[in-house]
């Protein structure tokens, strides 16, 4: 595939590559240094990259991945606390339009929950089908992207998970109890374990997982698979199984996914209220190592082998 970067929407990406070939656009998180973590930027030039494609009349399908060791390892939160300081500096000028903050009461954090979600929240709007193609670690932000998408496929030794849940808040965009049902996205969710992309299938949670060597064939044979259809007819396949989603609350659960999780970064529990000490007099390498102290090996391993 040749890199594509002139169009109606995409205009030379930095954080990504875009490129067409027998009606796949391929869209590939490119990050490799930063594990392909979600920075402001990156998402602007995602949800642009899915316009991009869902208007070309050469595209089909769309592949989504990530270069390097990962599909994405979630927020990027150096850019978040970048944000906040810019924010900061933006309030102490002699500017005359004040903006609002990305922080300081609940509907400011739930007006910044949503701008960060209207890149995976486009994905169901478009008329073109999305598989995600996960490989490495696919972690808190790095999940509400995959799982928004129509299809999810995954390397059999990815790691997916949510581990934020354990201090810091909730998913934001929740999909999970649509892909693996209320047991599995309780079980994950409320211990932030990770699952490997072999259990994963088993659950739901993917489509289906392949050996990591194995994982690049198999995604692109199905995305060229969905490509031979009509767009037309690949659009109708899509639309009426996500008005089935919509007439299973998926919408207004995103809604309450968004509020909910704001409302537990003003949590002021033990775990919450040291997570945020530590953050703020030690850094994210500390925050982190304690939040995970105690839980040990946070792969989850299935019982049952069927």
């Amino acid at each position: 595939m040749e890199n594509v970067y002139a169009g109606k929407w995409l205009k030379a990406p930095k954080n990504l590559l875009f490129a067409v070939s027998e009606r796949v656009a391929r869209i590939t998180l490119n990050r490799p240094e930063r594990r392909n973590a979600l920075s402001n930027e990156l998402l602007q030039e995602l949800r642009d990259a899915f316009f991009e494609a869902d208007d070309r009349t050469d595209v089909n399908v769309i592949l989504l991945d990530g270069a390097g060791r990962d599909f994405c390892s979630g927020y990027d939160m150096k850019s978040v606390y970048d944000k906040r300081a810019r924010e900061e500096l933006t309030t102490q000028s002699t500017e005359s339009v004040d903006y609002r903050k990305s922080y300081g009461n609940f509907d400011d954090d739930c007006w910044n929950i949503e701008r960060y979600m209207a890149c995976s929240a486009v994905i169901s709007e478009l008329h073109k089908p999305v598989i995600a193609k996960v490989h490495g670690n696919c972690l808190a932000g790095g999940t509400d992207l995959a799982l928004r998408c129509d299809v999810v496929v995954a390397a059999e030794d990815a790691r997916i998970g949510f581990p934020a849940t354990r201090a810091q808040g909730s998913p934001p965009s929740h999909m999970w109890i649509y892909h693996c049902g209320p047991q599995w996205a309780k079980r994950l969710l409320l211990t932030g374990d990770l699952i490997s992309g072999r259990d994963a299938a088993k659950i739901g949670l993917v489509m289906d997982a392949v050996p990591a060597a194995e994982l690049e064939e198999f995604a692109t044979g199905l995305a060229g698979r969905i490509a031979l259809v009509d767009s037309d007819l690949a659009a109708t396949q899509k639309r009426i199984v996500n008005v089935a989603l919509e007439a299973m609350g998926v919408s207004l659960l995103q809604r309450l996914a968004v509020e909910n999780d704001a409302r537990a970064h003003l949590g002021t529990g033990p775990r919450r209220s040291r997570y945020k000490s530590d953050m703020a007099q030690h850094g994210m390498k500390e925050a982190l190592k304690n939040r995970d102290a105690g839980f040990g090996d946070s792969l989850v391993e299935l019982r049952s082998k069927g």
